[in-house]
């Protein structure tokens, strides 16, 4: 009977400490007046008439460099723009969905941000223009729709399946939290491999804060089989940096390996093909969850506080 208590309140334990982590970002922000300025660039583009144009332009000043009219009408008329508009306005007939979740990410992030404005949101389309999905500045927001219309649109055809896997409107609200995110954080000045990792990391315990409903397999941009490898793998994958000496390295080779965006992680062995790329991001990403876990610190002080100390203080012991 005193096994069966002791087992009781081992995994109770466990839970405790799974739940606490999830806790500490369960906040409520449903008072907080957040409101979402929106417009569709893409729609009143691609319908307008000759004689509307200038209307346009005066609604989007930003959108139109100095060039003749007869540029911009061109634009329009032009039957592959036509199609790639057509074929975004099936996936996005509305925008009430995608808006729903920004104002829930608008919200998160004024939370811990007070001082966080909302930009004004305005939808376009840039011919598939990987690169810049969504472009954030302090007060405006570009999201790019021809980049989600679904992995498997026969415009992605020649993707690798790692980048088309990304491109659904699910990872909308992602994308324009790492854009954020990237305009919250400091550049890097990390060397060694550890702590690029752990740069990484917090990075995505923001995404964790910001983003409390969004699925880690969406967040990290796995597949669920890639995720599934990483977290059944993670003490294989800690040995392995650990034993091959790669922590501390500063070997760029070691960035392309496992920390640059590819198709999957590269230890040199049989099963690399299974293995998701960016795995030195992923296990960042579990150190900064653990130091967030074992210490008391706020999200601000978070971000103050050195790679170093993180590693050091987050007592960080893979999954079996």
């Amino acid at each position: 009977m005193r096994k069966i208590l002791a087992l009781v309140a081992l995994v109770f334990i466990s839970l405790s400490c799974k739940n606490n982590e999830s806790n500490k970002l369960d906040v409520d922000v449903s008072n907080l007046n957040v409101k979402i300025d929106l417009d569709r660039f893409d729609v009143d583009f691609y319908n307008t008439k000759p004689n509307e144009l200038t209307n346009v332009k005066e609604k989007y000043p930003m959108l139109f460099p100095p060039q003749p009219d007869s540029v911009w009408i061109n634009k329009i008329n032009n039957k592959d723009e036509q199609e790639l508009f057509d074929e975004t306005q099936k996936v996005f007939p509305d925008f009430e969905e995608e808006k729903e979740q920004l104002t829930s990410l608008f919200k998160h992030v004024t939370y811990y941000n007070p001082r966080f404005l909302s930009p004004k949101v305005i939808t376009i389309l840039t011919n598939i223009d990987y690169d810049k999905r969504v472009v954030y500045t302090d007060s405006l927001l570009f999201i790019s729709l021809d980049a989600y219309l679904g992995r498997t649109h026969e415009f992605y055809n020649d993707y690798p399946e790692y980048v088309k896997q990304n491109n659904t409107k699910e990872h909308i609200v992602v994308d324009v939290a790492k854009a954020i995110i990237s305009k919250q954080m400091l550049p890097s000045r990390a060397r060694s491999f550890i702590d690029k990792m752990i740069y990484r990391g917090k990075k995505m315990y923001l995404l964790d804060a910001y983003l409390p409903k969004i699925p880690d397999a969406v967040k990290i941009g796995y597949s669920q089989e890639k995720l599934k490898w990483a977290k059944s793998n993670e003490e294989q994958i800690w040995m392995y940096f650990i034993t091959k000496d790669l922590l501390y390295s500063t070997s760029k080779d070691v960035d392309k390996r496992f920390l640059d965006l590819a198709p999957f992680s590269k230890f040199y062995m049989e099963e690399d093909s299974q293995s998701p790329g960016r795995i030195g991001e992923w296990i960042g990403w579990q150190i900064v969850r653990s130091y967030m876990q074992k210490n008391d610190v706020s999200l601000h002080t978070l971000l103050q506080t050195s790679e170093e100390e993180i590693f050091k203080n987050s007592r960080y012991k893979p999954k079996r």
